[in-house]
């Protein structure tokens, strides 16, 4: 053969070297872009509240986690303010060095108070906190065992250890003890959801519990989806149990229900002050504004001083639940305010958000690698400030584009 002609052959099959390559070839969004069909990155225009304005246009917002309303409570932003006025708008370092204000302190002692343990840590975002958390406490001879289905923190977490991780398959509980029985001579956290973020179901505490005191493990509930929503009096997924004193770690975030961006951790004093001084996603990050730890203790005391907060919210939870399962959809295994409407395919997901977009509600997308393939949902999620007028015009919606598609009917 011509040694030209292997020469051109061997540059036409050369691999690029340029590593923005991956980025000329991707086309999924702009596919989805081009035909209308993209739900995500969409411009509000307003608080997040029950209405809310989109491209100029009065929409329903059921795809928003502000389950108490209290993004938009004047207490919390009147809080905001003062914070703002005092300190500023920034801490200019981290908390291990100039950025610890007494704010930051009191909030940790009110937060572990409110969770009942004996010391709390906040960070500038829930996704630290479990970065932070699990890389610190999971070694190289440990091994962190997690749910299937757990927030994308949590994995990325034990990506940053140095431990063996292992996952279980979602909420099997045969599943976690085998997992626990092989690595019986090994120090081990279990790491969980309290409510699973896509189906709003919960994690079957009562027997990690057990299975977790049986075989000598440790565990942490991620609850940045039961604050707020769960327990007697809105403490979590541990409340709601009656398991407060059983669960070694509570970690929670303030974008739901406590009006504002950031996370802590809470367990006991010494675990605690270990995370402190290990936490790389606390000690070299910025922290957490004024104005966000300003919102969050306000945030706290309007929970505890308001409870018919989280009794409306209930109640829609239960008008929305029976509603969407009347008219014949699927609603999944949710257990809270979080109600999935399975779809099936991708596909077909990105068509009924817009349409319903079209109907002036707004809904989240869900598809895989966040759910299985097959199982793409719209995501609905409900405030305690929704009213009856609200979800009324949502049902019609779901069940107008329910039917236009053949979901139902």
């Amino acid at each position: 053969m011509d040694s030209r002609l292997v020469q051109d052959s061997q540059m036409a099959v050369k691999k690029s070297t340029d590593i923005f390559d991956k980025c000329f070839r991707f086309d999924k969004a702009k596919t989805l872009i081009s035909h209308g069909l993209y739900p995500y990155f969409r411009v509000i225009e307003s608080a997040q509240d029950p209405e809310i304005i989109m491209n100029g246009r009065k929409m329903i917002m059921v795809g928003s986690n502000n389950y108490l309303g209290l993004t938009s409570h004047p207490k919390v932003k009147e809080a905001a303010i003062e914070a703002i006025k005092k300190y500023g708008t920034g801490c200019a370092g981290s908390r291990f060095l100039n950025g610890t204000l007494d704010i930051h302190v009191k909030l940790e002692e009110k937060l572990a108070s409110f969770i009942r343990k004996e010391s709390a840590l906040i960070f500038s975002t829930g996704f630290q906190v479990n970065l932070g958390v699990i890389s610190a406490l999971v070694g190289k001879d440990d091994v962190v065992i997690i749910d299937k289905m757990d927030h994308a923190s949590i994995i990325d977490g034990c990506r940053l250890s140095f431990g063996e991780v292992k996952k279980f398959k979602h909420n099997d509980m045969s599943d976690l003890e085998r997992l626990l029985t092989e690595y019986e001579d090994k120090d081990k956290l279990i790491v969980v959801d309290g409510v699973f973020s896509m189906e709003g179901d919960i994690a079957n505490l009562p027997e990690i519990v057990a299975l977790a005191k049986k075989y000598g493990a440790r565990i942490m509930v991620d609850d940045a989806h039961g604050i707020g929503v769960l327990g007697k009096t809105g403490r979590g997924t541990a409340e709601h149990f009656g398991l407060e004193d059983e669960v070694d770690l509570i970690m929670g975030t303030y974008s739901k229900s406590l009006a504002s961006i950031g996370g802590f951790i809470s367990g006991s004093a010494d675990t605690i002050h270990y995370i402190k001084h290990l936490a790389r996603s606390l000690i070299f990050s910025a922290s957490p504004p004024p104005a966000s730890v300003a919102s969050v203790s306000a945030a706290l005391e309007i929970i505890e001083n308001e409870p018919e907060r989280r009794e409306m919210l209930w109640k829609n939870t239960r008008k929305m639940f029976k509603g969407l399962k009347d008219l014949g959809f699927e609603v999944g295994p949710s257990q809270t305010p979080i109600i999935p409407i399975v779809v099936g395919e991708d596909e077909k997901a990105f068509i009924m958000a817009m349409m319903l977009q079209e109907e002036g509600v707004f809904a989240n997308v869900v598809v895989s690698p966040a759910v299985p393939n097959g199982r793409a949902l719209i995501r609905t999620s409900y405030m305690a400030t929704h009213t009856d007028e609200h979800l009324d015009i949502v049902l019609k919606a779901f069940e107008k584009v329910g039917r236009k598609i053949g979901i139902i009917g």
